[in-house]
């Protein structure tokens, strides 16, 4: 082979490697941008949450006079919560100071007959509810979209382009809901 076919094979290796480079390049971006989406996703059910909490501390207070530190407790716990744009790990660590404090109330709501037979209770638990297994499955989500793309920054030869882009490993999501499924009641 003279020095013109030499040349030409390494500018074909050369280009291909390239070419290779700039593809898992533009995977990392789609894979980072799917762990945004989802991490939005996660954002918009939290609000959702905070915005019924305070509805729900309104109920509870009316039958509950006489525990007012666990009303304030989630309250102050669904400020910081809803106030923290920090990581997701961080995220969760103020999330589940929010979950302690809000099983602490619907506990309390067990102990008031009158309060759990109330409709306007029974709705704002039914939408935690249902806002819960949202914040779960967005969680779920985003998680899987985490581990796609973390496995792609670990593994060779794709770390290579992740190490010189700069691109690292995202932060996983790991909170327990508020309202845990109940077995339904049965009467024989």
């Amino acid at each position: 082979m003279d020095a013109s076919g030499a040349l030409l094979v390494s500018a074909i290796l050369l280009g291909l490697l390239l070419g290779g480079a700039a593809i898992s390049f533009n995977r990392f971006v789609a894979q980072r941008n799917h762990v945004r989406e989802s991490w939005s996703n996660i954002d918009t059910e939290l609000r959702r949450r905070y915005d019924l909490i305070p509805n729900l501390v309104e109920t509870v207070k009316g039958y509950a006079q006489h525990e007012q530190a666990t009303l304030e407790a989630v309250i102050r716990a669904r400020s910081s919560a809803a106030a923290d744009e920090g990581s997701p790990e961080h995220q969760a660590e103020t999330e589940r100071g929010l979950v302690r404090s809000l099983r602490e109330l619907l506990a309390v709501a067990e102990g008031y007959p009158d309060l759990k037979a109330n409709r306007h209770f029974e709705e704002l638990q039914a939408q935690l509810t249902e806002t819960e297994d949202r914040i779960q499955l967005a969680r779920r989500i985003y998680n899987a979209n985490v581990r796609d793309l973390n496995r792609r920054v670990q593994a060779f030869p794709s770390n290579v382009v992740a190490t010189v882009m700069g691109i690292g490993e995202a932060e996983f999501f790991e909170v327990e809901a508020a309202i845990r499924d109940r077995a339904p009641a049965t009467n024989f």
